[in-house]
């Protein structure tokens, strides 16, 4: 009887072995040609660098990585360990605001031998686990091993903007290890993404509820990323006179609303001083954290749960009655849009040497790794403030003066460098294509350019500065006077 239990629980492992893929089958080691724009002269690129990433391979023939390893990409090769054949991949789908990719083969024989890993769940504190990857100087798998010490809401740093769960462990991320596997019990719990500058053996991983969200989104054919309520929040609730202010009941939790973002899926919902209590069917408490995976997250978990265009029930306090209330889900992104921009050329303007671009983080780090503090004061005013800042529901985004081509036409125009435009011919510029479509007016004997924090307006003659134009984009190599063309 004994043997036959021993020979029932061999079976049963071998079983569950053989159902286990074999994770070195399934890493990909990923060569990566880059060259991203320049956004001070953006009809140029800059120099061409080369990197290595890891991927693994999922359901379906995908490989899954990282978006930053093949952002501004020219071209991708993947290959597998112990083959020395290389394989052109492409980019399928890629989210920059959750750091994740999806790469395609077209060639099938590539997948032949390979077994596709499983997507789990979110892992226990303490769980042991394996990040597989190709660490910078080696051709072969390197597996290392680390605890889960924490999971919590971060901000990814490839978009410097979007926050998201991230997983912490003891295991380090060293440059290829990033888009590998990150294993607990045979299924990926997790792909490895950033490290710490100033820790040693501490590494981050993007769980698999975010993975999740991110191959269900890329469904339809579409990357629609990561939406939001469209509100800013603060805990106040943790002192009791506000309370009393808000005439809430004494033992009421949750978080107050300080703004409610322009044209977002809030804006006819919610106002300043509303108190959410509950979202979701999830209870908020004083800090803004919600009860979901077993943990206490951040509400914004709630949210981060739906898709682009689904709807999240909450419930809020406003005048000392409660209310209920139905939120679509939407981007919900700011006019100034904070997080970097990757792989599109920047649209820009031109002329008579005058170079005009989109404000956007990007722009803002051509300043170098101190830009928040070198940047101009104007334009670390409109960072900090651009959504009080901007009364314009129809504004789609801010114009910068950021470069100017020496031409005896602005000769004198250095002092409205690097400043928000407002308006042409008293006509506001609420994006680059207003701009362009007034610089193509040659009926104006003047084009009057207003801008933010200048009593003066620029100035230009009309017929000269159409003359000019052409000799000083030859004289200055520039390939196009705007981009894009028409839209």
């Amino acid at each position: 009887m004994k043997i036959s239990a021993a020979i029932l629980i061999l079976l049963i492992s071998a079983m569950i072995c053989t159902a286990m893929p074999d994770t070195n089958k399934s890493v990909v080691m990923i060569q990566i040609v880059k060259q991203p724009y320049d956004y001070t002269t953006p009809w140029k690129q800059t120099s061409i660098s080369q990197g290595v990433g890891s991927g693994f391979i999922i359901e379906g023939n995908r490989i899954l990585t990282n978006a930053h390893n093949i952002s501004d990409s020219r071209y991708i090769i993947v290959k597998k360990e112990n083959f020395a054949k290389k394989y052109i991949a492409t980019v399928e789908f890629v989210g920059h605001d959750c750091d994740l990719a999806l790469l395609k083969v077209s060639d099938e024989s590539f997948f032949e031998g390979t077994e596709p890993l499983n997507i789990g769940e979110l892992p226990q504190v303490n769980s042991v686990v394996e990040t597989y990857g190709f660490p910078m100087g080696g051709t072969h798998i390197s597996v290392t091993k680390g605890i889960v010490s924490r999971i919590q809401t971060d901000v990814y740093i490839h978009s410097g903007a979007d926050s998201h769960l991230v997983i912490q462990s003891d295991a380090a991320i060293n440059p290829g290890n990033s888009g590998g596997p990150v294993i607990y019990d045979g299924n990926v719990i997790g792909v490895a993404f950033q490290g710490l500058r100033q820790a040693d053996n501490i590494g981050y991983m993007i769980p698999t509820t975010i993975i999740k969200h991110f191959l269900a989104d890329v469904n339809d054919g579409s990357y629609d990323g990561f939406g939001s309520l469209g509100v800013n929040i603060f805990d106040g609730l943790h002192n009791d006179s506000y309370k009393e202010y808000l005439k809430l009941p004494a033992e009421t939790e949750g978080v107050i609303v300080t703004s409610v973002l322009m044209n977002s899926s809030a804006e006819k919902v919610l106002q300043k001083n509303d108190c959410i209590t509950k979202i979701d069917g999830y209870d908020i408490d004083n800090d803004g954290m919600i009860n979901i995976y077993e943990q206490k997250y951040s509400l914004s978990e709630a949210v981060e749960a739906k898709q682009i265009g689904e709807k999240v029930d909450i419930i809020f306090w406003r005048d000392g009655k409660q209310q209920n209330a139905e939120l679509v889900i939407q981007l919900n992104r700011p006019v100034f849009e904070f997080a970097r921009l990757y792989d599109e050329q920047p649209p820009y303007i031109c002329f008579s040497g005058l170079t005009f671009v989109t404000a956007s983080r990007n722009f803002l780090e051509t300043w170098g790794r101190e830009w928040l503090n070198d940047i101009p004061h104007v334009l670390r005013y409109l960072l900090s403030d651009s959504q009080n800042l901007n009364k314009d529901p129809l504004r789609k985004e801010y114009v910068i003066l950021s470069e100017i081509l020496p031409d005896q036409i602005n000769v004198y125009d250095n002092e409205f460098l690097n400043k928000p435009i407002e308006s042409i011919n008293n006509k506001p510029v609420r994006s680059v294509e207003d701009l362009r479509k007034a610089f193509q007016n040659k009926d104006a004997e003047f084009y009057i350019l207003k801008f933010m924090n200048s009593e003066i307006p620029l100035l230009l003659d009309s017929q000269e500065a159409h003359i000019r134009n052409d000799a000083i984009l030859k004289k200055y190599n520039v390939s196009a006077w705007t981009y894009p063309e028409e839209q």
